[in-house]
């Protein structure tokens, strides 16, 4: 193998010449495509059981793809506004969904055809008939219509590329703003010492909404003191973890998604797990770690979040 610094391709002692998968996010892109001098990345988004796919030829940084203008009329894509707090489409008073702007958030959905030669993709359905009527959201922008709902919140620029946002679910409302979990995990993934993440909302008694909480893989060098500080540069206050939980490592399913039911199912609990926690005292304006007593007066509002 030739040395980091030599010059052709080379230099990386390999002959790749694309990388195709889903799952890149738009922070390491560039330092992933440059560090290991690949040509092409090709990004793409499917599912088994969808109605439409999504590619990134173009190479689009963060782009999850797009479908080309010459097939748009028979593949529509559409994005809709989504209730953060229930997960479902917003209604106007005609009872349509409401259509999202470039870069405004929606749950993508594909229209389902309605007969040979319609446009969209016919829905074979689950085995569950309850299950796949969950996935079709009718009346959609007119009488009779059908859509594929994906259960996957994403935004689509000028150009229409597609990005990926979160999932419907898991994306909450804190302070009344809404909180991406990819957005803070992405935030997190790039602070000092953090080597793994997995961001939830967890319930407050006496508040609404849900309040941000990490699991975080750490390394030796890990700082709270410094965690907070670049967080604060990173993101804005209602979108910082109010609850952080150090954890060895992080279960992931057999398609490499976190495992963040049971996480946030045992929640800040001391009682709930071994694992150190901790809480951003707003008063002291620091990260503090999390025991009983400290636990009673927040779950009884003693303390400011």
């Amino acid at each position: 193998m030739n040395s980091p610094g030599a010059g052709g391709d080379e230099a990386c002692g390999h002959t790749l010449r694309l990388a195709c998968g889903n799952g890149l996010r738009a922070d390491v892109w560039e330092a992933f495509q440059s560090r290991f001098r690949i040509p092409q990345i090709l990004e793409y988004y499917a599912a088994t059981e969808g109605t439409f796919s999504l590619y990134n030829c173009e190479g689009r940084v963060g782009s999850i793809g797009r479908i080309p203008p010459f097939l748009s009329h028979r593949y529509p894509v559409a994005l809709v506004q989504s209730d953060p707090a229930t997960g479902s489409p917003i209604r106007d008073p005609e009872g349509r969904c409401v259509p999202c702007q470039p870069g405004e958030p929606g749950e993508a959905i594909g229209r389902i055809a309605a007969g040979a030669g319609g446009a969209g993709t016919p829905f074979e359905g689950y085995a569950d008939t309850e299950a796949s009527s969950r996935k079709v959201l009718r009346d959609v922008f007119a009488p009779g219509d059908a859509w594929y709902r994906t259960g996957d919140l994403m935004s689509r620029d000028e150009q229409g590329f597609y990005y990926f946002v979160d999932r419907i679910g898991d994306t909450f409302r804190w302070k009344g703003e809404n909180v991406s979990t990819t957005e803070v995990a992405s935030a997190l993934a790039g602070c000092r010492d953090v080597i793994d993440v997995a961001v939830y909302g967890v319930t407050v008694p006496g508040t609404e909404g849900r309040a941000g909480m990490a699991a975080l893989v750490v390394g030796p060098q890990f700082d709270l003191a410094v965690l907070r500080r670049e967080l604060s540069e990173r993101l804005p206050e209602y979108a910082r973890p109010v609850f952080l939980r150090i954890v060895p490592t992080l279960e992931v399913t057999g398609t490499f998604k976190l495992r963040k039911q049971d996480l946030a199912a045992q929640g800040y609990d001391p009682e709930r797990t071994a694992d150190p926690l901790y809480f951003h005292a707003a008063r002291r304006q620091r990260y503090e770690a999390l025991d009983a007593p400290l636990y009673r007066q927040i779950t009884q509002g003693l303390e400011k979040l």
